[in-house]
């Protein structure tokens, strides 16, 4: 009896054992991965320099575009509530037109879609 419980017991700590392994395991790689530099996808500066540049050049509209953009036209017209709603107002008027403009230019090629798709069907 003694040797049968001795042998649950050696079987039940090597199982116990394992279990602790496989966690110990889990937390090594999680921590590996989440502590090294692993990026699925290499940095790659120069692409994002050339976006930046991009769009730039085609945003010419005159409103802030960055948070600290927005913070120093705060802080240039803090004392002068009249000259803050007039740039907001202008600058929402900015906004509005290009985003119109661009919704525009999507109903447009939308419609060249629908319109070549109508000619195909028709044929």
């Amino acid at each position: 009896m003694t040797l049968f419980s001795k042998a649950i017991a050696h079987i039940h700590s090597l199982i116990k054992g394992l279990k602790l392994q496989q966690y110990f395991a889990f937390v090594l790689v999680g921590f590996l991965l989440l502590t090294t530099n692993a990026n699925a996808v290499p940095a790659n500066n120069a692409l994002a320099a050339k976006v930046r540049e991009r769009i730039e050049q085609t945003d010419q509209a005159d409103r802030p575009k960055t948070t600290g953009e927005w913070n120093r036209e705060a802080e240039a017209t803090e004392g002068n509530p009249g000259k803050r709603l007039e740039r907001i107002a202008k600058e929402s008027g900015e906004a509005i037109k290009q985003f119109g403009s661009g919704y525009v230019k999507g109903a447009q090629e939308t419609a060249g879609d629908l319109q070549r798709g109508a000619a195909q069907i028709t044929r």
